[in-house]
């Protein structure tokens, strides 16, 4: 079964690999960029701090006496990630904005001819 699953990504990869059709393997790209980059990895940082944090709560509420040090510490942590990536969030928003740089742009893939 997942010999047939390989061949079969592999032989509809292979233009791409091959780049037999360069306009669509350079949209493809582009759009995979921008998709992966600003709709997946962004909010997945962000939702993985919170939740960091909030681990931190759940650990400090939880436990007892001393062991309350650990949940401080991760509650310090997951606010300080939450801090330094709003921060350069902020920060390449604003040099967009300023440098006018119109969002959703794409550079061109370098090209050998």
């Amino acid at each position: 079964m997942f010999k047939k699953i390989s061949l079969t990504f592999a032989l509809i990869a292979l233009p791409i690999f091959a780049n037999a059709q360069f306009i669509l393997t350079e949209a493809l790209l582009s759009n995979l960029k921008d998709n992966i980059v600003v709709r997946i990895l962004v909010p997945l940082a962000f939702t993985l701090a919170v939740l960091f944090f909030f681990w931190g709560v759940a650990k400090y509420i939880w436990s007892s006496g001393g062991d309350k040090d650990e949940g401080k510490k991760i509650m310090y942590w997951g606010v300080i990630a939450l801090f330094v990536m709003s921060s350069v969030w902020g920060l390449v928003a604003f040099m967009q904005r300023e440098l006018t740089i119109p969002t959703g742009t794409t550079g061109t893939i370098p090209t050998i001819k």
